[in-house]
């Protein structure tokens, strides 16, 4: 199944969480709603509501709550990378200039406060507290990874042990409550709801592996950001963790002086090292991984358009160019 089909399996309720979003960003304050708009219509897959409306419907739900749960978790999202770009000092957002290089960084860090802060009044409306648990704690958590990756930015120190925790906490965990709140809307077991929060735990981190594989293999133009911006800022990824056990002493050495310092001298002659050590291989075997784990998670969840839907969706984290 491609993004369409996969999509298409929700079509309605995916439209409706479209109208739902811009309706929610109704505000006083013009520039609230113009920075809302452009950076919620910017081309985004809405990946995050539709586990939501998936895992909702996999398990019969038959109302409109998750609807209302699918922009929350996009509100939420959006939020974030309004957030991270102002950190990252990011130029670029999903092919266009990022928001804080339209308005500056302070609107772009108060609309995400608005987001967030409005995201949780919807949740209020939809009164189902075990939701709101949710999702409060995954807020929470996605912070500390924020300061985790903080931490760990221009330290070729870093163990993959250590970069796992941060995607899972920074990426994975909104996939994970994204997939988790839906399925709560059902009412299901305890056991059926874990299954579904592992599911999208395995498939935020595969998600978010080929991310750090696309920064050496991709193009601004199929990414929507520029190539190598985590290099740049003096990330450790996986494909560079890696390559300082594997690469060459002169390559390792050059990776090492390149987080410190962050720029991109020297991003021919790492990505290169990156490619030739087998890092590259290593992190995509590390992203199927993930992906194999996130099917094995539903394998209990009785079969369904839904759930086919779901599973196709690991196949494509790990098959995209963008």
């Amino acid at each position: 199944m491609d993004f369409k089909a996969i999509s298409g399996a929700v079509g309605t309720d995916f439209q409706q969480v479209n109208d739902f979003i811009f309706k929610q960003l109704h505000t006083h304050v013009p520039l609230i709603k113009e920075i809302g708009n452009y950076i919620i219509d910017s081309g985004g897959k809405r990946l995050r509501p539709l586990v939501c409306l998936l895992s909702a419907r996999a398990l019969g739900y038959e109302g409109h709550k998750h609807v209302e749960i699918a922009a929350v978790v996009e509100f939420l999202h959006t939020a974030t990378l309004l957030h991270d770009d102002v950190v990252d000092e990011s130029s670029l957002r999903r092919g266009k200039p990022s928001a804080n290089e339209v308005w500056g960084n302070a609107p772009s860090v108060l609309v995400g406060d608005f987001l967030i802060s409005r995201a949780f009044q919807m949740v209020v409306n939809v009164g189902n507290m075990r939701i709101l648990q949710i999702l409060s704690n995954a807020t929470n958590l996605i912070a500390e990874g924020e300061v985790l990756q903080l931490i760990n930015c221009k330290n070729p120190d870093t163990t993959e042990a250590q970069y796992m925790e941060v995607i899972r906490y920074k990426t994975a965990k909104m996939f994970e409550a994204s997939a988790q709140s839906g399925a709560v809307l059902a009412a299901p077991s305890e056991a059926v709801e874990l299954a579904f929060a592992r599911y999208a735990d395995h498939l935020g981190s595969a998600f978010q592996l080929i991310d750090d594989v696309l920064d050496y293999t991709g193009s601004a133009e199929e990414m929507g950001k520029n190539v190598g911006d985590d290099l740049a800022e003096g990330k450790p990824t996986l494909p560079l963790i890696y390559a300082l056990q594997h690469a060459t002493e002169a390559e390792q050495a050059m990776i090492r002086t390149s987080i410190q310092t962050g720029g991109l001298d020297q991003i021919d002659g790492i990505t290169a090292a990156v490619r030739s050590c087998g890092a590259i291989d290593y992190t995509i075997e590390k992203a199927n991984d993930q992906a194999r784990f996130a099917k094995e998670a539903l394998g209990e969840i009785e079969n369904s358009v839904y759930k086919e839907a779901l599973l196709a969706l690991c196949d494509l984290a790990v098959a995209r160019n963008h």
